[in-house]
């Protein structure tokens, strides 16, 4: 009997990937750059200290991109330990808006306290005050064509 392949079969299974320090946290910033997703998926659940976003990130990691081309996969980008949220150019007057999601760093402000600055393109940022770095980044549809049929690419 020929059963179909799962997504879990091939050799690139979804991310499922944490981070608790600064390194760990570069490798997850290089993997959600040029992530793409609408403003009204991006939420601050104050009670449970959460920051999320649900984004459609390019798979950067994607090695076989030649051979089927370029992807993108949902997955949950979320912030933990958060006890303040602060933007900076952000308008959630047009839920229709579409964020682009440049880089995400950390500065430590009092061990092992700090801020979380996720960088959007069209000059907007959002701070989170942390009282630790714990940041997770999970991969929660299969990967799928992207749209533009190309990788993202930045002019200088």
């Amino acid at each position: 009997m020929v059963e179909d392949a799962e997504f879990n079969d091939g050799r690139e299974v979804p991310l499922n990937l944490g981070a608790v320090d600064i390194e760990d946290l570069r490798i997850i910033s290089s993997l959600v750059q040029d992530s793409i997703f609408p403003i009204t998926e991006m939420s601050w659940y104050s009670q449970k200290r959460c920051f999320a976003l649900l984004i459609n990130r390019f798979r950067w990691e994607d090695k076989g991109r030649q051979r089927h081309g370029a992807e993108r996969v949902q997955s949950v980008l979320a912030f933990e330990n958060v006890i303040r949220v602060a933007s900076q150019s952000l308008d959630r007057s047009d839920p229709s808006y579409v964020m682009s999601l440049l880089c995400v760093e950390f500065e430590p402000i009092d061990d092992p306290a700090g801020y979380v600055l996720l960088t959007f393109a069209g000059d907007c940022a959002v701070r989170l005050e942390v009282e630790a770095l714990e940041v997770t980044l999970k991969d929660v549809t299969r990967p799928y064509k992207a749209p533009s049929g190309e990788q993202p690419s930045h002019s200088i």
